[in-house]
């Protein structure tokens, strides 16, 4: 039976949890991490306020001295984090007002989390609240373009010996349901939103930021047999991640 949640993952924070465990799932340690952490630029005085953060992955990859905030919807991801780390974890909605005491953080973070909130300006509006003048926010996206669940898929093109991506659906602002661990007894829906990427930028501005930066990560997988060729072009070609680095204004 599956059982319909909306954007709260604590129905699924034990199956989460242990799928990115101490060090982050495969993407997390080989390309977010590092190339995210590279971006950010953190030193002992940075001050980090994570929304969204989950188990708190990013807290476990900081320079000693820096200040993290981690806030989560999910009570079970906090306690997850907070038996990982010493860093400081709160259980808010961060699609509301968060009444912290802090306006000064350097950096705000919202890593692969923002598709799974229903009202992403709030967020976004949050961050601006709680980041000092001319801080920065750092949002890692699943590519917005190419990665689009239930309307965006591989082909084979043999004529051409080319493996493409099929997008069914870019420009509808759509919401789909997602089974959060599949092949398990008792499975869970939450919701993932697709936005155009103008949608991104319209809510970044009336926030009160401006895009400094976007970068496009892709897989640092490789493949083997037959059709590695084709296969790793088009791993090369079309990107897993899509990070917007925007600044207070």
């Amino acid at each position: 039976m599956v059982k319909q949640q909306k954007t709260s993952w604590e129905s699924s924070a034990k199956w989460y949890d242990e799928s990115v465990g101490e060090k982050g799932h495969y993407y997390h340690e080989h390309v977010i991490l590092p190339n995210l952490l590279k971006l950010m630029e953190l030193n002992k005085n940075s001050k980090i306020l994570d929304l969204a953060c989950g188990q708190g992955i990013l807290a476990r990859h900081l320079p000693a001295g820096a200040f993290y905030l981690g806030i989560d919807i999910a009570p079970s991801l906090i306690k997850a984090a907070k038996e990982r780390t010493k860093h400081s974890f709160l259980v808010k909605d961060v699609t509301k007002k968060l009444e912290l005491s802090s306006a000064d953080f350097t950096h705000a973070t919202i890593i692969l989390a923002l598709q799974n909130i229903a009202q992403p300006l709030a967020v976004l509006s949050n961050a601006a609240r709680h980041l000092s003048s001319k801080g920065k926010l750092f949002i890692v996206l699943n590519h917005p373009s190419f990665r689009i669940p239930r309307q965006s898929s591989w082909g084979i093109d043999e004529a051409k010996k080319l493996q493409y991506r099929r997008v069914d659906s870019y420009l509808s602002s759509l919401e789909i349901p997602i089974q959060t661990h599949p092949g398990k007894g008792n499975q869970v829906q939450t919701l993932s939103f697709h936005h155009p990427l103008m949608s991104f930028t319209k809510w970044l501005k009336e926030a009160g930021f401006g895009i400094v930066e976007i970068e496009e990560w892709i897989s640092d997988k490789k493949s083997t047999g037959g059709r590695a060729k084709m296969e790793n072009r088009a791993r090369e070609e079309f990107p897993l991640f899509m990070t917007i680095v925007a600044q207070k204004q």
